[in-house]
């Protein structure tokens, strides 16, 4: 049993702490001093940085983490060779924390991106999936990111998602406005609501609420996909 904890970071950013006894691994540091700070405050070990794509907002931690753990060792795409020395590609397996880590190909948001898989329970996608929705697809490749969503759609319902970002608000404003009405989507709504209120996070989500709630997840083709992921680029 792993015990998960959002470090919130810039505006909106979660850098996801995963912690088994006193170690500790780290998804995408946005930033390093919130880490450096969090692994102080619970005297922990650092493990291990893992990197799910290479834009700034996931990895602009990593070089102030370096100077403190100099020999750490970081997990990422091929695109993020920068930062990473572990490079690791789509359906290789690692062990983490007596875990099976199945790396997932999660592409279109970037050309590499990448999601971590432990054993059949966590997920962490970066911006590949949120709440509600999906990462923008900065690549132009809807065909990658859709082929992404069918992944995550083909995992257990029980899985829970762990994204980078506080994005569940807006998404949901989002699939109130192109799904047909539902009591999960309103419940879940009012839920959101509330959290955020209380300046608390939605996240983790499942499996099973996002083919409830998410859109870009119940989109049967790729030609549904490209006209909701326009029409919310848009919205």
């Amino acid at each position: 049993m792993l015990q998960i904890t959002p470090i919130p970071a810039l505006s909106d950013n979660y850098i996801w702490a995963i912690r088994q006894a006193q170690d500790v691994i780290i998804v995408d540091p946005s930033e390093h001093q919130p880490v450096l700070d969090f692994i102080a405050n619970n005297s922990l070990n650092l493990t291990a940085i893992l990197l799910t794509h290479n834009h700034n907002d996931h990895t602009d931690g990593v070089a102030g983490i370096v100077e403190k753990y100099p020999n750490i060792p970081i997990y990422g795409p091929q695109e993020a060779t920068e930062f990473a020395n572990m490079i690791v590609s789509p359906e290789q397996h690692i062990k983490l924390f007596g875990y099976e880590v199945q790396i997932i190909e999660s592409a279109g948001h970037t050309a590499g991106h990448i999601s971590y898989l432990f054993g059949y329970d966590y997920l962490f996608c970066g911006d590949a999936l949120f709440s509600g929705g999906c990462g923008r697809v900065f690549t132009g490749d809807y065909q990658a990111q859709f082929d992404a969503l069918q992944r995550f759609k083909n995992l257990p319902d029980s899985v829970k998602a762990y994204p980078a970002h506080e994005y569940t608000k807006s998404n949901l404003k989002f699939a109130e406005a192109v799904l047909p009405t539902s009591c999960t989507l309103a419940e879940y709504q009012e839920q959101v609501d509330i959290l955020r209120s209380q300046n608390k996070p939605t996240l983790p989500t499942t499996i099973r609420l996002e083919m409830q709630v998410n859109p870009f997840m119940q989109a049967v083709d790729l030609q549904e996909f490209i006209a909701l992921r326009k029409k919310k680029d848009n919205f």
